[in-house]
């Protein structure tokens, strides 16, 4: 039985700590949140001690791993005090609020030889977990294009970052993830409509190695949620609706095969239409399932802080492109 904590239990951290509550093998042992009256509400709705200093949660309570869900500005420091005294810790995105400290965090990881997991929860997606699995036995074909359309309302509870770095940043990741390709370039357009300070609306391109290319549409200022991808390759496209977990692949019924190498000269025309079965399930309870299997296993997370520090570095590439010109991903 591990024992895990969680510091932090706003509007996503109070939804860990009801998975940990529901998780075979494993005991929620207590909450944290500097915030005494949410602490009191969280921790009595779970039936777990609260507390609003989590270092003294740390020392009564002793537990193997911890969801970090304070705001971005206090991921370096409590991520380092806790990797310090050798815990497992799960950082909600983005891993760190600049480059520095996120390399630091990966480097005390590994020092310390602790799991740093990072909350990019598109990943277990139930449809993107199958689209990715379709896209590596090459069902597309060649890839062309990763289209992502993330927008939604304007949510109060974000005061420390931009559209970029909150909720573009859940697509630059799953666009590394189904490519799996590095990306050589990136340009970024950024408007601010309703904050004079950050970010409202972002529309980018990435350039990956193969050529193909990854299109982002985000923001924060329509009045409905929208969360899909569309994949297009020479044998296809698949739409992934990442709210709904469906998924669908529209064929190319002109793609060549090894039995008709003519069909190339037709180009492009509409085939069938194929509904893919999912399993649904929660993407939180996969993400933290993987998790505690990485801690009770010794091994590497799905979205190790490798992964969360790329994934930064390509959303504050994004973030100065808006800003000045397209740069070159190092």
């Amino acid at each position: 039985m591990l024992k895990a904590a969680v510091i932090g239990v706003g509007s996503i951290g109070q939804h860990h700590a009801r998975v940990y509550r529901e998780m075979d093998g494993v005991e929620l042992v207590a909450i944290a949140d500097a915030n005494a009256g949410t602490a009191a509400k969280i921790g009595n709705r779970q039936n777990v001690p609260y507390y609003t200093d989590y270092q003294q949660m740390i020392d009564e309570k002793k537990p193997d791993l911890i969801s970090v869900c304070v705001p971005t500005s206090l991921h370096f420091k409590v991520g380092s005090d806790l990797m310090e005294q050798g815990l497992n810790i799960l950082l909600e995105k983005p891993i760190a609020s600049t480059i520095e400290q996120g390399e630091k965090l990966v480097a005390l990881a590994k020092e310390k030889g602790v799991v740093l997991a990072v909350g990019h929860i598109e990943r277990f997606n139930p449809a993107a977990m199958e689209l990715r699995r379709r896209l590596r036995e090459g069902m597309i074909g060649k890839l062309y294009q990763i289209s992502a359309r993330r927008v939604s309302p304007y949510p109060p509870r974000i005061q420390d970052a931009g559209v970029i770095i909150d909720l573009a940043s859940h697509d630059i990741d799953l666009m590394r993830y189904l490519a799996d390709e590095p990306v050589q370039r990136v340009y970024g357009e950024t408007v601010q409509s309703i904050n004079s300070d950050r970010e409202d609306m972002f529309n980018g391109l990435m350039r990956f190695q193969s050529g193909a290319v990854g299109v982002l549409d985000v923001n924060w200022i329509s009045p409905t949620k929208i969360r899909q991808i569309h994949v297009t390759g020479s044998r296809g496209l698949f739409r992934c609706d990442l709210l709904s977990q469906e998924l669908y692949f529209y064929e190319n019924e002109s793609a060549p095969s090894q039995w008709d190498t003519l069909a190339i000269l037709r180009g492009v025309s509409e085939g069938n239409v194929l509904g893919i079965r999912i399993n649904r399930h929660e993407p939180l309870a996969a993400e933290l399932n993987d998790f505690v299997a990485s801690v009770r296993d010794s091994r590497k997370p799905t979205v190790a802080g490798e992964d969360g520090l790329a994934t930064l570095k390509l959303a504050l590439d994004f973030v100065k492109s808006g800003r000045e010109v397209a740069l070159i991903a190092e």
